[in-house]
């Protein structure tokens, strides 16, 4: 059974009961004419076009057109607005009857009552671009009031018209961008009006156009008939690569996918790769950071990644399978949707034990630069119209201009890692803005533009579940330093799924997550000398390379700044650098300057003061 848009089907149904019909949505786009009939099916038509040859394979005798820049014409066949005049009682010039929509007995408002008041020709009127013919709808002038009215009295007047396919109801068809383009009054209440959206092409639609017969004309002359015979022989493979293309043009209109069809015979794309000039309409450039990553160094990313973030190893072996299954192309493959993020991550733990510096890393593994790791404090979004900040104010609000950062950053560098810190501080209204990233791996900004996230990471972090409240509401440790690792992990990811559930009422957004929730350990003893050792070795290699200074800590100051380090690990391995900046880095700043020196030395630290304020060292000279 052939598919036949829902649009069309409402249309079949409403034109027969009411005499007015508003239709609003994806208005601007290109469709295909889904029967064989007085136009071959399949035909690429606009909206307008399309309606005419619709309304007379019905039967309708007399099908117009209007809108303000042309008055009243059909483009499809003269003959109709000639016979369109002699029901009015209008004047054709040339091709056309011109009107204005505002005015008196010659408006265009009066001349569409008078062709739905008579019952001599089944007429449609197709009033196009509706949405521009006046100002504004809360504001009307006398005039624009009065046009809307004659509307308004045109789908109380309608006839009937006696025809050789039936009876049929002479019809008005208002074609809008949104349907509260138009004054309230006018529809609402109004048991003669309906609404029918059109939205972007469905599913099935997308499949009618890629699998059928236009499949061809996606690709050059040349690639196609090489391609072809492998093809024919491994039907299932050209399904698969047919079926990506389906997936990734969700939400694409027929005139972008049209696009999409032009950009991939004109490059040349070979069948296979069909999809990858979606990357080249969207962000206007042609290579795709995923398909240049070198496997080799991703081999080594585990080594890597020890050297910056220390003590979590199963933290980096589960940020790197997500990375391995969305290079090998695996991420999403139980989906139906081929839009979804790269990538999604939930990192847990305590504060200051590497969850920020390993969307860092990861960000320099894959695209060179930590720079791709786009950092979002989720605290400056906990007020209820946070989301505009995130996403861009809608029409006529303060910042309409200038976009949301969210959506900003993406179109900016498509190919990144999003951070999104300490999401539970966030207004809960922006999780329902993540719920669709998450799930369809796009979103609409305030300027109506479609922003998609299908090449990014999406990381979450969070401090849930380090702390809970008792009965009585105070704020208690629900994890500590001497618990097991698999005993820290149960209970975080035990109060995570707590706070989605019960506190936040939002479960589904747990679902979309997933099994992704990575728990970081607590900085452990060893682990906190891994880290205090990286650090005081950064210290001395950057003074030997920009100074020409040759540091030494001798043991007992060593001694001092590793008993201070083990003996503050609440705060991890941030804290740890806390310790040595105040224990070794100020004091041996304030050495350096009260003793001028400048480079080309030997600096030995005997021993450091860590009892008393402000702390001191003591250090020789040569």
């Amino acid at each position: 059974m052939e598919y036949i848009p829902k649009w069309h089907r409402e249309m079949g149904i409403f034109t027969r009961i009411k005499p007015m019909i508003i239709v609003e949505g994806n208005v601007l786009d290109v469709y295909q004419y889904p029967i064989d009939g007085s136009m071959p099916k399949g035909t690429i038509l606009r909206l307008p076009e399309y309606l005419h040859y619709y309304f007379t394979d019905l039967g309708y005798q007399t099908v117009a057109f209007y809108d303000s820049m042309q008055g009243f014409y059909n483009s499809c066949d003269d003959n109709h607005i000639r016979e369109f005049a002699n029901i009015t009682g209008s004047r054709v010039e040339g091709d056309h009857i011109k009107s204005g929509f505002k005015g008196g007995s010659s408006s265009a408002a009066t001349i569409v009552r008078n062709a739905v008041g008579q019952n001599q020709r089944a007429t449609a009127v197709i009033l196009n671009l509706a949405s521009r013919y006046i100002t504004s709808p809360d504001n009307l002038e006398q005039t624009e009031v009065d046009s809307f009215t004659n509307l308004l009295l045109s789908s109380l007047e309608g006839k009937d018209v006696v025809t050789d396919k039936g009876i049929l109801k002479n019809v008005v068809i208002m074609i809008v961008n949104k349907v509260n383009d138009i004054p309230a009054w006018f529809y609402l209440d109004n048991p003669n009006v309906k609404t029918i959206h059109i939205s972007t092409p469905s599913k099935e639609e997308r499949e009618k156009l890629v699998k059928g017969d236009n499949f061809a004309s996606f690709f050059d002359r040349d690639v196609f008939d090489e391609e072809q015979p492998y093809y024919n022989e491994h039907p299932d493979e050209l399904e698969k690569v047919q079926d990506k293309f389906i997936g990734l043009t969700e939400g694409f209109s027929f005139t972008e996918i049209n696009g999409l069809r032009r950009l991939c015979k004109n490059e040349k794309v070979p069948v296979r790769k069909m999809s990858s000039v979606i990357d080249l309409y969207r962000y206007g450039i042609k290579e795709n950071p995923w398909d240049n990553l070198d496997l080799s160094e991703l081999r080594t990313a585990e080594t890597d990644f020890q050297k910056r973030v220390k003590g979590q190893q199963f933290a980096i072996t589960k940020t790197l399978d997500v990375v391995k299954r969305a290079v090998t192309g695996m991420a999403g493959l139980q989906s139906s949707s081929h839009s979804k993020p790269k990538g999604i991550l939930f990192f847990a733990g305590p504060t200051g034990t590497g969850k920020t510096e390993t969307a860092k890393t990861l960000a320099e593994k894959l695209f060179g630069d930590e720079s791709c790791c786009i950092r979002f404090d989720m605290s400056e979004y906990s007020q209820s119209h946070s989301d505009q900040k995130l996403l861009g104010a809608p029409p006529g609000y303060v910042g309409y201009e200038a976009g949301g950062q969210l959506t900003n950053a993406v179109k900016e560098n498509p190919f990144s890692i999003l951070l999104f810190d300490e999401i539970e501080k966030a207004h809960p209204s922006i999780f329902d803005k993540f719920l669709q990233i998450l799930e369809d791996g796009r979103m609409t900004d305030g300027q109506g533009n479609t922003v998609y996230f299908s090449e990014c990471i999406i990381i979450f972090t969070s401090n849930l579940g380090i702390f809970t409240r008792n009965n009585l509401g105070i704020r208690e440790p629900n994890v500590t330093p001497d618990m097991e690792y698999s005993e820290v992990q149960k209970r975080v990811r035990s109060a995570i799924e707590d706070y989605f559930k019960l506190e936040l009422g939002r479960p589904e957004i747990l679902n979309r997550i997933g099994e992704n929730i990575v728990v970081f350990d607590f900085i452990r003893p060893d682990v906190a000398v891994e880290i205090l050792d990286s650090q005081i070795e950064k210290i001395i290699n950057n003074l030997e390379t920009e100074k020409k200074i040759k540091l030494i800590i001798s043991d007992g100051a060593y001694e001092t700044l590793k008993n201070k380090a083990i003996s503050n690990l609440s705060n991890g391995g941030r804290g740890i650098g806390n310790i040595v900046e105040s224990l070794l880095i100020n004091p041996l700043s304030r050495f350096m300057f009260d003793n001028e020196v400048k480079g080309e030395e030997t600096l030995t630290i005997t021993s450091i003061d860590a009892e008393n304020m402000p702390y001191a060292l003591s250090c020789n000279r040569g």
